[in-house]
């Protein structure tokens, strides 16, 4: 099973926001992210990479 990981970018420092999603939908100007268990977190961010790869999502924050 393919889960991904978000991180977003906080002065510089690369963060982990979320792990183990499974759905990302993009919500007007939010992102949603779910978990395998159904966990949700709505984020303001852009999304800057995904690597298929390494199942990781870059996130960057809105400047609004």
């Amino acid at each position: 099973m393919c889960l991904s990981k978000a991180y977003v970018d906080r002065n510089g420092e690369r963060e982990l926001l979320m792990e183990e999603i499974t759905y990302l939908q993009v919500k007007g100007e939010k992102l949603l992210l779910t978990t395998l268990f159904g966990e949700q977190k709505e984020v303001g961010a852009n999304i800057r990479e995904i690597n298929f790869m390494t199942h990781s999502i870059f996130l960057e924050n809105r400047d609004d």
